[in-house]
């Protein structure tokens, strides 16, 4: 029998209307976890629960008349730091700023609330949400709850962690590099990371082509129930794409489907135990009808780089610098490292010299994509990254020394290519003890599929019932 704190929201929401469960005794039994857990993974930087008790009563009793009941009335969900919460610290992390107060929700929460989520605690992140690891000198390192020795990814980590360990059924994550799918990748839960537009943003780097904000959970039905509540137009991001077609929440074959496999995107050095799992997931699509080819990309990991800080050199750089100006001394190191990047990409490169790279990568996917209805292919080429690690000199990768750590992951040209839905969701186990995932990549606007082959793989390689054995501080 599931842990209640392991209640999937999807079922919650079924129990909650036949009122064989209360949306209070979820709450309270996820307050119960976090205690005894929480201590020794660091995924949240605060807690909400006493108000969050008194959303729940409300749910519980508008369950009991049978009335206003919207899509996630008592669901509790766990919030990025970085989207803002009106009236409460919002820090991204710097120490410099962890008095400053949020004057609006984030658009995502402000959905959230609508549809009846309640915020119950709030997720820890990297400093600006740039790296891929979780620690900052604010909130100190997160933890993977499968093996503490490693991260739980960035810059969702907080999320990822807190997912991985039952502390939430739902939760808020965010994505300009990966900084969604790698934690999903590497907790064993599920991300999406939604075509630009999709889903609104907070302006100004609403404007940014590379970011999204979006749902991460356990399930890919959970997640499509927090994307759809999250989706559409917004007022405050004029980026912002009208109402789509509901996203799918049930199992469908993939019979007749064609995707396509891609190991490295180019020269990207895959461990061992990351492509066997990712190829297990081939051949388990392949073994429900669907016609899986191998293809192969003309991208290397040093031109993706190149690309990506020109980019940043431009948006996320800049915004950062203004950002922390006279307060370099309290950074982190990443910080300061991804900073300095970023300003020496724009100095060597032009922006219009990004924008001839970015869409001569897009047009090389959408070469490689045509005739299949997605791509499969891993989240991260490297199976884990150490949880307090700052990688300023690189990273090892089977043979290949990386001179970023940002090489050894393969979610960016999908940040490049940004109007691809990409899903990841779980592929296996990998050999240091943390999990491995896939990305699942559509092609622009395509949401509906990525979902499609998500359930299947969810549904072909079951692993809602796997937990990591997180040590119990009560």
């Amino acid at each position: 029998m599931t842990e209640l704190h392991y209640l999937d929201a999807t079922s919650a929401l079924t129990l909650f209307r036949s009122r064989e469960l209360s949306p209070v005794e979820l709450l309270e039994s996820l307050i119960s976890r976090t205690a005894a857990v929480n201590g020794s993974i660091n995924a949240l930087t605060e807690t909400l629960f006493e108000e969050a008790l008194l959303e729940a009563k409300r749910a519980a009793t508008a369950y009991a008349r049978g009335r206003d009941l919207t899509p996630l009335l008592g669901l509790p969900v766990a919030a990025k730091e970085k989207h803002g919460l009106k009236g409460r610290t919002l820090s991204q992390g710097l120490i410099a700023r962890k008095s400053d107060i949020a004057h609006q929700d984030h658009p995502v929460i402000e959905r959230i609330r609508q549809a009846g989520g309640i915020i119950h605690a709030r997720t820890t992140t990297p400093e600006y949400s740039c790296a891929t690891v979780t620690h900052s000198p604010l909130w100190g390192v997160t933890r993977n709850p499968w093996n503490q020795r490693y991260s739980p990814g960035g810059s969702s980590g907080g999320a990822g962690a807190a997912l991985a360990a039952g502390l939430t059924p739902l939760a808020t994550a965010s994505d300009i590099a990966g900084s969604t799918r790698l934690p999903a990748s590497f907790t064993g839960t599920v991300g999406f990371k939604a075509p630009y537009g999709r889903i609104p943003g907070f302006a100004p780097l609403s404007a940014d082509h590379y970011r999204g904000d979006g749902p991460m959970a356990r399930t890919v039905a959970d997640t499509a129930l927090l994307a759809n509540v999250m989706a559409g137009r917004h007022p405050g991001d004029h980026v912002s794409l009208p109402e789509a077609s509901a996203l799918p929440v049930g199992s469908a074959s993939v019979a007749g489907m064609r995707i396509a496999l891609c190991i490295q995107l180019g020269n990207y050095p895959v461990a061992p135990d990351v492509e066997a799992n990712t190829r297990r997931v081939a051949s388990a699509l392949q073994g429900a009808g669907a016609v899986v080819e191998e293809i192969e990309l003309p991208w290397s990991v040093e031109e993706i780089n190149r690309t990506m800080f020109t980019h940043f050199g431009y948006l996320l750089g800049p915004a950062m610098e203004d950002e922390t100006a006279g307060t370099e001394e309290q950074l982190a190191a990443y910080t300061r490292r991804f900073m300095a990047d970023a300003r020496r990409a724009a100095e060597r490169n032009r922006f219009v010299d990004g924008i001839r790279a970015e869409t001569l990568i897009q047009a090389q996917l959408a070469d490689a994509m045509d005739g299949f209805d997605a791509l499969l292919c891993p989240a991260s080429a490297v199976p884990a990254l150490e949880a307090d690690g700052n990688y300023l000199d690189g990273i090892d990768a089977g043979a290949m020394h990386l001179e970023h750590y940002w090489q050894g992951h393969m979610t960016v040209p999908f940040n490049i290519a940004n109007r691809c839905p990409v899903l990841a969701v779980p592929s296996g186990m990998a050999d240091c003890g943390i999990p491995s995932g896939v990305q699942i990549v559509g092609h622009p606007f395509d949401d509906a599929t990525v979902f499609r082959v998500g359930a299947a793989v969810e549904a072909l390689l079951p692993w809602a019932g796997r937990r990591p054995a997180v040590p119990s501080l009560g």
